[in-house]
């Protein structure tokens, strides 16, 4: 249990860090294409028809320097990630992971010019005690048998959000940053549920892995996921995306694993699994709500880094004729 929770809080901190390290990549990138579209006039390619983010404006967010660091820190969470949900209960591990929004929306204090007051500090509070009853709550995780139609299932359900999602955010352009950060967060939601399911790994056993449908769930939840919250950064609020997100990877996997994967809380305790289980999506979903307003004004000098929010900066997909 010690060495899953510690794995958890490692895993929830590279994905904080990481978060804010890709929202600021994002928003350099978009900054860029803005002022090149000022100076030469005419359209630009970084927007689609429906006021969404291009591939193209994705891809050019995706080669600076700090949305590398940031992947290559989601790539170790991801791997952390991995390795807490099959050491602890569902409803435990994806909620620690989870309580990366915390991070984000401390470290968006400077990085971002994120200003957080006293009802984003009362749910941060929130969130970190609910993890605490969690963690007193929690009891022995199932064992991660199931039905191979379970892990088809898994895979079908998995393809079809990530797949659907896509094309679902861009047909809703600047208006779809909560959905895409909602369908990466159950696209990250496949990805716990595939891990835990996973055949091959305790003893492994890599013909049996490779055959296991839920292996390709993983990757389709852990590649896609990453894609659509990258989306969600480049045209809405990091804290409002991230808080859907949180939502999608907390509240299937949790009930998956009680109702389907015999995750369990101690005995005389399932209250209080239930009550750190609400207060923790309550919270962080009140994380999102009250540290949605991010600065309107770009700082002077405003070229720089850091500093500037989703409304002070044209990012992807949100020029201000987007924006209505």
């Amino acid at each position: 249990m010690i060495v899953g929770l510690v794995t958890a809080v490692a895993a929830s901190a590279c994905y904080g860090v990481g978060s804010v390290l890709q929202a600021v990549g994002s928003r350099r990138s978009a900054r860029e294409e803005e002022a090149k579209r000022a100076e030469w006039g005419g359209g630009s390619a970084q927007v689609t028809g429906y006021g969404g983010p291009s591939l193209s404006s994705t891809a050019k967010a995706a080669v600076t320097w700090e949305f590398i660091v940031g992947t290559l820190l989601d790539f170790v969470g991801f791997a952390l990630g991995a390795l807490a949900a099959r050491l602890l209960p569902l409803f435990l591990s994806q909620t620690i992971i989870s309580a990366n929004l915390v991070i984000t929306a401390v470290l968006g204090i400077k990085l971002l010019g994120i200003k957080l007051y006293r009802a984003d500090w009362t749910s941060i509070g929130v969130v970190c005690g609910a993890l605490v009853l969690l963690g007193v709550a929690a009891g022995p995780e199932g064992d991660g048998h199931s039905p191979r139609a379970t892990h088809w299932w898994v895979l079908i359900v998995t393809f079809v959000v990530i797949v659907g999602g896509t094309v679902l955010v861009r047909f809703l352009g600047a208006n779809g940053a909560i959905v895409a950060g909602l369908l990466s967060g159950l696209g990250f939601g496949g990805l716990g549920i595939g891990v835990r399911i996973l055949d091959g790994v305790d003893p492994f056993d890599l013909a049996k892995l490779a055959a296991d449908p839920a292996l390709y769930a993983v990757l389709i939840g852990g590649i896609g996921g990453m894609y659509l919250h990258t989306i969600a950064l480049q045209i809405g609020s990091v804290n409002g995306a991230t808080a859907a997100l949180v939502v999608g990877e907390t509240v299937v996997p949790g009930a998956v694993g009680v109702l389907w994967l015999g995750d369990t809380s101690r005995d005389g305790l399932a209250w209080m699994a239930v009550l750190g289980f609400v207060l923790a999506v309550s919270g962080a979903v009140a994380v999102a709500y009250f540290g949605k307003h991010e600065p309107q004004e770009p700082s002077a000098g405003s070229d720089s880094d850091s500093g500037s929010g989703s409304d002070a900066d044209p990012v992807a997909g949100t020029g201000a004729a987007a924006r209505g």
